[in-house]
C-alpha cells in the first residue's frame, strides 16, 4: 500500500509540474535524430561495415523556452550525440553537441555555453549532404564542418572545443531586418593573463530573401600557449527555383603559426526534389598549400533520398575520391581505416545505404 500512496504522490506531482509548465508559458521538447548505414569502400583494400550518421549525425536533445513578457523570452537547449553503430558518444562529453542558456528580445538574443560558430552553420545550411568530417559519403562529401579537408585537424588551436562548436562562449545574433542579420561569438580561453592570447572569435552576416540565401564568416582561434593563430574566412550561398536548389561555398584557411597549415576549398552542389524522391549531387575540392605543398583531393557523389514519412527517410550515395600530389590531403582519411587507402592507391569509390527517424 505504501508503494501505491507513493506512485500516485509522484503521478501527482508530476500532474501539478505540467500544469505549473502551461500557465507559465514554459514549453519543453525532447528531440532527436537517429542515422544508420552500412558502407562499402573500395581502395587498396576493399571494406564493408556499419556506421552512424549519414544525412545527420545521430544526437538526442532537450530544449525549451519561457516566455518572461514584454518580448524577452529565456532559450535552452542541451544536446547529445549517439554513435548508433556502438552506442558510444559521438563527441567525448554527454552534452557534446550543445549546451547553452539565453536570453531573446525583439532586437536579437544573447546565449552562454558551447555553441556552434558560423562555420557550422555555413558548412551544413549551404550543403546538399551532411558536413561532418568523418562517416558516410554523405558527410564526407558534404561542406567542410571544420579544418578537417584543409588542415589536417579538426581540432581548435586553444584546445576550446573546435572550430565548429566552442566552449566557454557567448554568443550574439540580431533580428532579422528585412532579411539581413549578424552575428558575433567570443569563446573564452581562460588563460590567466592572456585573455586575448588565448581565444575564438567569430563574426558572421547572412542575407535571406526572394529565394536566395548568403552567408559571409570570419573566425580567428589563437593561443599563444601552444603558439597557434588561424584564420579561417568562408562564404557561401544557395538558390531554390521551384524544386530545384542550387548551392555552392569556400573555405580558405590561413595558418599564421609555425606549422604553416594553409588550405582552401569549395564544393558546388544541386538538388531537385519530385514528391517523396529528392535527387541530388555535390562536387568537393580540397587542396594544401604552406608546408603541406601540393596535396589537393577532388570528390564527386550523388544521392538520392525518398521520404517515407515526414519523420523517416531511406537514404543511399556514391561517391568517387581523387587524391592527388605529394602531401594530398585524402579528402576521406579522417572517415576510413587507416590502410584502405596508400601510396599507389589514393583513390577511393564509396557506396552508402542507410534511414534516417527524426522525433
Amino acid at each position: 500500500m505504501k508503494y501505491k500512496n507513493f506512485a500516485f504522490t509522484a503521478l501527482a506531482l508530476a500532474a501539478s509540474s505540467v500544469a505549473f509548465a502551461q500557465s507559465s508559458d514554459t514549453q519543453v521538447t525532447l528531440y532527436g535524430t537517429l542515422d544508420a548505414n552500412v558502407q562499402v569502400l573500395d581502395g587498396a583494400r576493399t571494406l564493408s561495415r556499419t556506421q552512424s550518421g549519414g544525412l545527420q549525425e545521430s544526437r538526442i536533445g532537450v530544449r525549451g523556452s519561457e516566455d518572461l513578457g514584454g518580448g524577452l523570452k529565456a532559450f535552452f537547449t542541451l544536446e547529445s550525440g549517439i554513435n548508433l553503430d556502438d552506442g558510444s558518444n559521438g563527441q567525448g562529453s554527454f552534452w557534446g553537441r550543445q549546451a547553452f542558456v539565453g536570453l531573446a528580445t525583439p532586437y536579437g538574443k544573447v546565449s552562454l555555453g558551447r555553441q556552434y560558430s558560423s562555420i557550422y552553420d555555413l558548412t551544413s545550411e549551404f550543403s546538399q549532404f551532411s558536413n561532418v568530417a568523418s562517416g558516410a559519403s554523405t558527410a564526407v562529401i558534404g561542406g567542410f564542418g571544420g579544418y578537417e579537408p584543409v588542415r589536417g585537424s579538426n581540432n581548435s588551436a586553444t584546445g576550446n572545443g573546435g572550430p565548429t562548436r566552442v566552449n566557454n562562449s557567448i554568443k550574439l545574433e540580431s533580428a532579422n531586418y528585412s532579411g539581413f542579420s549578424a552575428g558575433a561569438l567570443w569563446g573564452a580561453g581562460e588563460v590567466a593573463g592572456d585573455t586575448f592570447g588565448n581565444r575564438i572569435s567569430d563574426i558572421h552576416g547572412r542575407y535571406t530573401g526572394y529565394g536566395f540565401d548568403a552567408m559571409v564568416s570570419v573566425v580567428n582561434d589563437k593561443s599563444d600557449v601552444l603558439g597557434q593563430n588561424v584564420r579561417t574566412v568562408s562564404a557561401a550561398a544557395a538558390y531554390d527555383w521551384g524544386n530545384y536548389r542550387f548551392n555552392g561555398g569556400v573555405i580558405q584557411v590561413d595558418d599564421r603559426s609555425a606549422a604553416d597549415l594553409d588550405g582552401k576549398g569549395y564544393w558546388l552542389g544541386a538538388s531537385y526534389r519530385m514528391g517523396q524522391h529528392v535527387f541530388k549531387g555535390q562536387y568537393v575540392e580540397s587542396k594544401n598549400a604552406g608546408a603541406l605543398a601540393d596535396g589537393k583531393t577532388q570528390a564527386f557523389g550523388v544521392g538520392y533520398e525518398y521520404d517515407l514519412s515526414k519523420r523517416t527517410a531511406l537514404y543511399s550515395s556514391l561517391t568517387r575520391f581523387k587524391n592527388d600530389g605529394t602531401g594530398y590531403v585524402d579528402r576521406a582519411a579522417g572517415a576510413i581505416p587507416v590502410g584502405l587507402t596508400d601510396a599507389d592507391h589514393r583513390n577511393l569509390t564509396e557506396f552508402v545505404a542507410g534511414i534516417r527517424h527524426s522525433f
